[in-house]
């Protein structure tokens, strides 16, 4: 476990980049930059077998530390972590602005990575007790795992702004660039991704992870990070959407988010009550909207409007 950390860690970015790296091989800098494993396989096809490398996706215990105390451990892609450690601590409400995550530092630990972060002193995240801590590890396909109070896993966020108006065809041009625009998936198979794209349909950003809720948090730390104004695009997921895609979405403001499989009903209740544009089935030549359509136009009303 301890190796393969140390191969991980370079991917973490940040202050960790150089953790391990003289121990590196030219190989191995180059796989864990691109955020996955190579593996052997005995691979079975049409009859006969042959023994071949695979790229596989990598998940790592990751815990996220504040002022010394530990909120959670979830299970992540070791890849993008600054972006992770501001976006979870911004969804999670453990810091109310980006100014308010004053340091982060990572560790490569033998048992995983810590991410450690330092936050002012009026941030949520400052004083955690025991009410606020996750008793178990957060799986990388569940987002509220360990959610001690039932107030605390079903949260509702306040309603988002305005937004923007995108014509149909920005949302078609957004899935047909992201399908080209996921490294990691297209080698593996088994990650998903957060994108942001602009009013044309134009992506700017791509995060991937093993957890939906992981990939969709990367993202918004990203647009964070850039000086993005959630207010001039939408996010786009490669998964469904349930209700913790929809409240992080609150969380961060963003007022359209498409998913390519399908909502929940309880997803599709808080998006209504948060003002959120909904999309759901978001394939080439079709979608759904299941809340709030005015933000989704025919491109001829679009170029009118």
């Amino acid at each position: 476990m301890a190796e393969a950390l140390s191969r991980v860690q370079r991917s973490a970015g940040g202050a960790a980049g150089t953790v391990g790296e003289a121990c590196l091989s030219s190989v191995e800098q180059e796989e864990t930059s691109r955020g996955y494993a190579v593996r052997a396989v005995d691979r079975w096809r049409n009859g006969a077998s042959s023994h071949e490398d695979d790229c596989i996706a990598e998940e790592v215990p990751v815990a996220m530390v504040y002022n010394g105390a530990t909120f959670a451990v979830m299970m992540a892609s070791p890849h993008d972590l600054d972006d992770f450690a501001l976006g979870f601590s911004l969804t999670e409400r453990l810091i109310g602005d980006p100014s308010q995550l004053l340091q982060l530092e990572t560790h490569a630990l033998i048992e995983g990575i810590e991410l450690s972060m330092r936050v002012t002193d009026n941030a949520p995240g400052a004083h955690l007790d025991q009410e606020r801590q996750r008793l178990l590890p957060g799986r990388s396909g569940c987002g509220i795992c360990g959610t001690r109070e039932l107030e605390n896993a079903v949260r509702h966020d306040g309603a988002v702004g305005e937004g923007v108006a995108i014509s149909r065809d920005a949302l078609e041009a957004a899935l047909r660039e992201l399908k080209e625009r996921q490294p990691m998936n297209l080698a593996t198979g088994a990650v998903h991704a957060a994108a942001w794209a602009d009013t044309a349909g134009r992506i700017l950003l791509v995060r991937e992870d093993v957890g939906r809720h992981n990939a969709l948090d990367k993202l918004i730390g990203a647009i964070h990070r850039a000086g993005i104004d959630v207010n001039t695009g939408f996010a786009l997921v490669t998964s469904r959407a349930s209700y913790e895609m929809v409240t992080k979405a609150a969380s961060a403001g963003i007022a359209l988010l498409a998913a390519i499989s399908a909502p929940t009903a309880l997803a599709i209740e808080l998006a209504r009550s948060a003002g959120i544009t909904l999309v759901g089935f978001a394939r080439p030549g079709s979608h759904n909207v299941y809340t709030h359509p005015g933000r989704l136009l025919a491109a001829e009303s679009r170029e009118h409007s």
